[in-house]
């Protein structure tokens, strides 16, 4: 079955939860003889990175998933955990799309075989010279999920009436380092922003599987770039729908700001 732009396989699906946000939401909760129509549809689905095990698609299988998920906010990993709980000391690049800022980045030889010294995945692995950026971005937040490691992937979009090929991006909303860490009320502060947005409404927060977002949820990002050495060979991260048309293991990791509907 064909798939919509932006969209999952439809066999994925296993709940739609209608979803207002600001005001919007306001106006929904608030009494009134006609409920105003939701701004956003929650698609959530049993689709997973590819390299995570499969979800069943139903209602008990997405329940067991979340119970057997990650609790709390501190980062749970330990592969480049120095550089994923971390912010570039760099001055901030802006970039109208993630096409423009795509084009920017190293060839994936660039940063495995001709690097020197190679990037490990060692706990202790510091940014190589390359992921020293910090960037702002605007774009349209398409699906995410909750990684074991306590990240939020999110998978990041061009405007979805933009007339060129889709092309995506995965950034990553960070699990928390500790509260004497230099970057810790950053991290906070985006964290809960996300939070916030996500959690008002129904389908609350996403969990181990991807919730998409119809339409897709206009985002400003700001963050450190980060290069996901752990995938350059394997499965590779994103939801199955949309894996095809994320070009690049580059992330911004972690994300420092993110404005919804800015």
């Amino acid at each position: 079955m064909a798939t919509t732009t932006g969209a999952p396989n439809p066999k994925s699906i296993v709940h739609v939860i209608p979803y207002s946000s600001g005001a919007a939401a306001e106006a929904e909760a608030a009494p009134g003889p006609v409920p105003p129509v939701a701004k956003y549809t929650v698609l959530r689905t049993n689709e997973v990175d590819g390299y995570d095990k499969p979800i069943p698609k139903s209602a008990a299988g997405i329940a067991e998933a979340v119970a057997e998920a990650v609790a709390g906010d501190d980062f749970a990993g330990t592969s480049r955990k120095a550089s994923k709980i971390t912010i570039a000391d760099a001055p901030m690049e802006k970039f109208d799309d993630i096409r423009d800022l795509i084009a920017t980045l190293p060839s994936k030889k660039a940063m495995t075989t001709d690097h020197k010294p190679k990037i490990t995945t060692a706990a202790t692995s510091k940014r190589a010279k390359e992921e020293k950026r910090n960037v702002r971005v605007d774009g349209f937040l398409y699906a995410a999920s909750r990684e074991k490691d306590n990240d939020f992937h999110v998978i990041l979009g061009v405007d979805p009436d933009d007339s060129g090929d889709p092309v995506y991006l995965n950034i990553e909303i960070s699990g928390l380092p500790s509260s004497n860490s230099a970057a810790f009320a950053k991290l906070r502060t985006a964290r809960n922003a996300f939070k916030k947005f996500f959690g008002a409404h129904p389908a609350g927060i996403p969990g181990p599987s991807y919730d998409y977002y119809k339409p897709p949820v206009p985002v400003r990002i700001e963050g450190s770039l980060f290069y996901d050495i752990n995938h350059a060979t394997g499965a590779k991260p994103g939801p199955q729908s949309l894996r095809s048309k994320i070009p690049t293991i580059w992330e911004i990791h972690p994300i420092t700001k993110i404005v919804f509907e800015p």
